[in-house]
């Protein structure tokens, strides 16, 4: 049975035109942007998962508590929170390299 994390995920990758990454690594992963998808429980591990990389990096809330959470999280960081549907709702400020 899928988690809402797995469907968030997979919902997202759809919608960016790739595939949900189920193994190491971030779960999504565009030329343009790295998303990490996490629940409310989960928020700071996506910090981990998002570094090292030079372009816009985002946190996706699997749910609205889940991107609340996130925002104030990452709120004076570089890195970006969506929600659920792939909505920017805080932007990334890493540039691409």
């Amino acid at each position: 049975m899928a988690t809402i994390h797995d469907e968030t995920a997979e919902y997202i990758a759809n919608q960016k035109g790739t595939d949900y990454n189920k193994g190491q690594g971030p779960d999504i992963q565009t030329a343009r942007q790295v998303i990490e998808v996490e629940t409310t429980d989960t928020i700071g591990d996506a910090a981990r998962q998002l570094q090292g990389f030079n372009r816009p990096v985002y946190v996706a809330g699997a749910d609205d508590a889940a991107v609340q959470a996130a925002l104030e999280y990452y709120k004076d960081t570089t890195i970006g929170v969506m929600d659920p549907t792939g909505n920017i709702r805080k932007s990334s400020s890493r540039k691409r390299s």
